[in-house]
Order: C-alpha cells, then sequence, then structure tokens
C-alpha cells in the first residue's frame, strides 16, 4: 500500500512520516468526517493576516501562493484535512483539528521582482472560496511586503505556533519558508522539534507525466488551451466580473451581450469565441445558464479595447427581467470555438454568431446530457 503521506524531496531527504506505512491508511470514520466537514464550505472564517487570528489548535496548516487553485493544490488541502482527522483518530491530538489555508496578497513574485509581469489564475478571494468548498475551516490572506519577505524561518514558525497553534505543517517537496528560502524541509522539520509541531511532506500531483504547475496552466489559457487548463485546474477556469454598459451593438442586431468589468491582474485567456457557462448570483445561490463567449477587440466593427462580451442563451428565464446591469457575473470557459477574425461586414459577422450560437449550444447540451 501507497502511504498517504509521502515525499520525494529533490534535496534527498527521506521521507517525512508521523505513522508508519501500516497505520497511515485513512479510517471510514476519518473519511466520513473530512466529508462532513466539505459539507461545510460556507463556515470558512477569514482573516487578514496571521496576527489577527487567536486560535488555541491543534491548527493544521499549509502555506503558499496557491494560484489556480489546481489539482495539486486541492490534494495538499485534502491531506491538511485528513492527517488532522487521523491525528485526532490515533489519540496524537484530543481536540478537533482546524484545518488552515495561508496564501499571499500580492503575490509574492509581485513584490521580489517587479519587473516581470503577472496575472493571476485566481484572485485571493477566489482561492479561499475554492478552499472553503474542499472544507478547509480558515483561510488567511497574508499581505506580502519587503518585510514579510525579510522574516526568518524560525520568526514565521513562531507567528503560526502563537496565534494558530500549529500541530501540523503540510508542503510538498519543494517548500521553503522564510528569508531566502532558508527555511527549507531540514530546517522545518528541526524548527518542529523546538516548537512541538510535525512536518508532512507530500508528493506533487503528476499529470501525463508531469507535476502540475500553475505556470503550466497559465501558459494553456494565454494560448486559449480551455482543455488542457480544465485537465489540470479540476474544473472549467473562470472570470468574474461586474456587468457593465457597453456600446449596446449586440442588442441592435438581436444577440445581447453582456459585458464584463473584470479585475485588472485577473489572467484572461487568449481572444477568440468560447462556448462558456455563465453563473448569475442571485438571492436564491447562484444558477448558470448556457452562453458563447467573445474576447477581444472586435476588429469587424473597428473595436479598440479588449473587451469580454458573453451572450447568454434562452435569457432571461420566466422569473428574470434580463436586467444585468451592476451585477456580478461568473464565466467559465469549457471550450474555444475559433480564433477572433474580421469580417467583411455586419452581415457577414451575423452569420458567424449565429453558427458559434449553435455550436456552443450543441457542445453545452451535450455535456449536460
Amino acid at each position: 500500500m501507497r502511504p498517504l503521506i509521502s515525499g520525494k524531496p529533490k534535496n534527498g531527504l527521506q521521507p517525512i512520516n508521523r505513522w508508519s506505512a501500516e497505520a497511515t491508511s485513512v479510517s471510514a470514520a476519518t473519511q466520513a468526517g473530512v466529508h462532513y466537514r466539505a459539507d461545510r464550505q460556507s463556515a470558512m472564517q477569514q482573516f487578514i493576516n496571521i496576527a489577527q487570528a487567536h486560535l488555541a489548535g491543534p491548527s493544521f496548516v499549509t502555506i503558499g501562493n496557491f494560484d489556480g487553485l489546481h489539482r495539486g493544490h486541492q490534494a495538499l488541502l485534502r491531506q491538511v484535512l485528513q492527517v488532522g482527522q487521523q491525528a485526532l483518530a490515533t489519540g496524537a491530538i484530543h481536540t478537533e483539528p482546524q484545518s488552515i489555508l495561508i496564501t499571499f496578497d500580492p503575490h509574492p513574485l509581485t513584490v521580489l521582482r517587479p519587473d516581470i509581469p503577472l496575472l493571476l489564475l485566481t484572485t485571493p478571494q477566489e482561492r479561499l472560496e475554492l478552499a472553503a468548498q474542499l472544507g478547509i475551516d480558515y483561510g488567511i490572506v497574508q499581505c506580502f511586503t519587503p518585510e514579510i519577505a525579510q522574516l526568518e524561518a524560525r520568526d514565521f514558525i513562531r507567528l503560526l505556533k502563537t496565534h494558530l497553534g500549529l500541530a501540523g505543517l503540510v508542503v510538498g517537496p519543494d517548500f521553503a519558508l522564510g528569508h531566502g528560502r532558508k527555511g527549507d524541509l531540514h530546517t522545518l522539520q528541526a524548527l518542529g522539534k523546538e516548537f512541538d509541531y510535525t512536518l508532512y511532506v507530500i508528493d506533487p500531483v503528476v499529470q501525463t507525466g508531469k507535476p502540475v504547475r500553475s505556470r503550466v496552466i497559465r501558459q494553456a489559457i494565454q494560448a486559449g488551451d480551455t482543455t488542457t487548463a480544465t485537465e489540470l485546474l479540476g474544473r472549467f477556469y473562470s472570470v468574474t466580473g461586474e456587468v457593465i454598459t457597453g456600446d449596446q451593438r449586440g442588442r441592435q442586431i438581436g444577440i445581447p451581450t453582456a459585458n464584463l468589468q473584470t479585475p485588472l491582474d485577473k489572467l484572461l485567456p487568449a481572444n477568440g469565441v468560447y462556448a462558456t457557462r455563465t453563473h448569475l448570483q442571485a438571492d436564491a445561490g447562484s444558477r448558470y445558464f448556457h452562453s458563447v463567449t467573445n474576447l477581444g477587440v472586435r476588429p469587424t466593427v473597428d473595436g479598440v479595447q479588449r473587451r469580454l462580451e458573453t451572450h447568454i442563451l434562452d435569457f432571461p428565464p420566466a422569473d428574470h427581467t434580463g436586467d444585468l446591469y451592476g451585477q456580478t457575473l461568473t464565466v467559465e470557459f469549457v471550450a474555444r470555438l475559433r480564433d477572433e477574425q474580421r469580417f467583411s461586414g455586419l452581415d457577414a459577422l451575423l452569420l458567424q454568431i449565429q453558427r458559434d450560437i449553435e455550436q456552443a449550444r450543441t457542445l453545452l447540451q451535450g455535456m449536460a446530457q
């Protein structure tokens, strides 16, 4: 049986395990506990920095950028839940474990290397929302500053122990903490003895023979490769924004669109036309509609600004006015239909839009079935 918690660090460290391989399978009761916590997604408590929290613990913590919250990140978060429940089941701890994700805003790269442009796969709030869906109890968005970058690993661990009641730190094999990344796995293991916590190292998630990385997903999205992005994310890539007033061209030709204003630091897919699903927030919760989305500058009508425009199919329903201005929509990119292109005139453009709508409808309905 493959151990539940293992690590294959590149620096030659042996796997860091709390239990032997024979004791690492998760019991049905433990798994049930994890599943139960996943049902409590709306219960996540959020903090704007570590020092704001005053938790007694025992806390099982993971730290990172988590940009994209991809399959690898998801596996890490599930391990956070599992090792906490395992510790409780074996008597290593005696009270209910608390699971905590710590992420950073701004992204550390923008502080350490401001000369390198970086667009995000997920905003900090999106990361917390996705983590909450997995059952994580607490989310902390730590402001990353030059002062934080200078913090030594021991001082950072002391913060976690003082404010979070750190009992377990769950990381990947390449993880390092603190100034100059000096808090490597050897150091963190030694600090575990000093501050009384256990270090858990898990293997990276591998897809098509390679570890799942945010960088690879970012490249796929920039190329409009929704298939690869979906496979690595474990979900459709999405963009959330507020509906703003456009130039009404879509309405004038009988194909109204919702124009989304998106965060400036959010990565948008390559220009083109996509089959999408659009989620609309309502008092009763989120509901989604099939849609077709154009992303680009609209060369046929001499557009200049890059826009994200979504035509929602069979909208509005009977219980909706159809007025979306000021509302927040989330657009999921399901499949790329074609590149953006210039047409000879509005008639040719309209004909192609109708084809796009029918292609998107057929594809999305087929998926639903």
